[in-house]
């Protein structure tokens, strides 16, 4: 018998036996690097329907609210349904950061950037309708308590639509410091491997003057958890006060006590979904598979499952509350909703959200990236179903059948949304080309913390960086095929330079230029390489060479230009 329990291996949350130099050029690589093809194509189609939105914005604003589908008895639909759909999936984020922070969840760092990042744009996304259906957004301060040109004109503070301003905007602020500060060692990675001094200046500003200090990161990790105990009430709270908007009212099928937490439930669901969308796209878009693996969105859809159950759940809670009301407008109102009129969004909504994330059973599924895909955005759709069906079915068929009539959306309706989209893709694209889309610096601290591969060289007593097992004669067989490459190499890379011939030539002092110290003229040395003339000569393909060769600082010599430096040197 075991003298004492050993809790079994976990599976490593990087692969591909990265070490800390690799991950900090895999994560500076989409900002340092230029846009592959598949960003362009993405950012295109979203800049597309963006500008579509904004044309669909200006012509209601110099048209008005007439030009959308609403009418005396639906005076809410697809401006409404758009906008708790956007906060929806906001949630995930503060949810993903804050909450799994605080319970010490270490998957969630190569994920919570993205999804803290969602939160941000999804919320502005929501933000923009309620102030487009005023009708006059130019005076949308007005639904601020602050002087105006009206003297003593004060806001309903009874109104859950004004709750919903104060929810927002303060969720909103919170998650933007708490993204923020978390961002601020990734800008000062960038900032110190930037080259251009424009580049440079404008990440040394964003980074606060972070200088890795011991006290920066003690300062960090405190302000880092005060920040997520503030925002997980928030989580609960904001969309529980999106759920007054409906709850508060006396319509049948809004006049219900199980709202907030269900709106809740629904809105991780939801949010959760589009951050599954998001890292599918980022891990392929910009080579992160590594750090983005399997067992991530797996554990994704874990929590898809738990809360597409959950929301299953309130949906049948709702008709059995109905039914034992023994109101007959409540009866009605779910009746309709199922056999009525939009019963096609009924059973859109039951289909996407109760019986798609059932497959998440399936360890085979919830492990396959395509289906992960295709999940996400099924969810996402049935939820956006869902809030459809509780606004226009729910106001469609009135009190008196005189009022009854239907709703549809007309092309600026259906244009604002895909419009919002597509701003939501566009800002979220451009933060992946501005922003380190994982957080370098944690990442960090889970590298080497498991994996079969890590124990046994911890058992071994060896350093963590080195490659476990292997016999002599395969490393030396190894050994051998790397001396006949790296000779290969140098050929080729002294072909394009030029050889240096001692009898004719003078060496150059190769440590004036910056990034080139003792041991790396040496190296450099050794390769053949002598004269100012010779470094002046490389270009891309040189350099992937030389960082091939030498091994050491992967491009470092692109990014401090050392043929530029030269071709100044060799001229003076």
């Amino acid at each position: 018998m075991a003298s004492h329990y050993e809790a079994p291996i976990r599976r490593p949350l990087v692969t591909g036996d990265k070490g800390y130099h690799d991950v900090t050029v895999d994560i500076a690589a989409p900002v340092e690097g230029r846009a592959n093809k598949h960003w362009w194509i993405v950012f295109s189609i979203a800049l597309v329907a963006f500008l579509w939105g904004i044309g669909c914005i200006i012509y209601t604003i110099s048209t008005g609210i007439g030009t959308w589908g609403l009418n005396k008895t639906i005076g809410w639909a697809w401006d409404i349904t758009n906008f708790v759909w956007w906060v929806g999936i906001g949630h995930a984020g503060t949810l993903i950061s804050a909450v799994l922070l605080l319970f010490r969840q270490k998957w969630r760092m190569a994920i919570n950037r993205s999804a803290e990042a969602m939160t941000i744009f999804s919320v502005v996304q929501a933000g923009l309708f309620p102030i487009i259906h005023m009708g006059r957004p130019w005076l949308a301060y007005w639904v601020l308590p602050i002087p105006n040109q009206f003297g003593s004109l004060w806001v309903n503070f009874n109104s859950p639509l004004l709750w919903d301003v104060f929810a927002i905007s303060t969720y909103l602020s919170v998650s933007l410091v708490f993204w923020w500060t978390g961002l601020l060692p990734d800008f000062a990675m960038i900032r110190d491997r930037a080259v251009k001094p424009f580049q440079k200046k404008i990440y040394s500003i964003i980074s606060f003057g972070w200088t890795g200090r011991a006290k920066d990161w003690q300062r960090f990790e405190e302000v880092s958890l005060v920040l997520a105990g503030l925002a997980t009430p928030l989580v609960l709270s904001v969309h529980t006060i999106v759920s007054f908007d409906f709850a508060t009212s006396v319509i049948p099928g809004w006049h219900t006590t199980i709202f907030p937490p269900y709106f809740v439930a629904g809105a991780i669901f939801s949010g959760f979904a589009m951050v599954n969308t998001l890292l599918i796209i980022m891990r392929k878009v910009c080579h992160l598979e590594d750090y983005i693996t399997v067992q991530h969105i797996e554990l994704m859809n874990i929590v898809i499952m738990i809360t597409g159950s959950i929301v299953g759940c309130a949906y049948i809670t709702e008709l059995v509350i109905a039914w034992y009301s023994g109101v007959e407008y409540e009866q009605y109102a779910f009746l309709n909703r199922a056999t009525g009129p939009y019963w096609w969004a009924y059973w859109s909504m039951m289909t996407c959200n109760v019986f798609s994330p059932q497959f998440m059973w399936s360890k085979k599924l919830r492990t396959s990236i395509m289906f992960s895909f295709i999940i996400s955005i099924v969810v996402n759709i049935g939820m956006w179903f869902e809030r459809f069906v509780i606004i226009v079915t729910s106001l469609h068929r009135d009190y008196l059948p005189s009022s009854w009539t239907m709703f549809s959306p007309t092309f600026v309706d259906i244009g604002i949304f895909i419009g919002t989209i597509g701003f939501f893709f566009v800002l979220f694209l451009l933060y992946s080309r501005t922003f380190p889309v994982i957080a370098q610096a944690e990442v960090k601290t889970i590298l080497k913390s498991s994996g079969d591969r890590y124990k046994k060289l911890r058992e071994a007593g060896k350093p963590l960086y080195e490659k476990a097992g292997g016999a002599k004669a395969k490393v030396e067989k190894t050994e051998t095929v790397s001396s006949a490459d790296n000779e290969a190499k140098t050929s080729e890379l002294l072909s394009s330079l030029g050889t240096f011939d001692a009898e004719t030539q003078t060496a150059d002092k190769l440590q004036k230029i910056n990034g080139i110290g003792p041991v790396m003229e040496k190296t450099l040395n050794q390769i053949g390489i002598f004269t100012y003339d010779q470094v002046s000569k490389m270009t891309s393909k040189e350099y992937d060479l030389l960082d091939e060769i030498t091994g050491s600082f992967p491009g470092r010599a692109q990014r401090d230009d050392w043929a530029g430096q030269a071709e100044k040197l060799k001229n003076s």
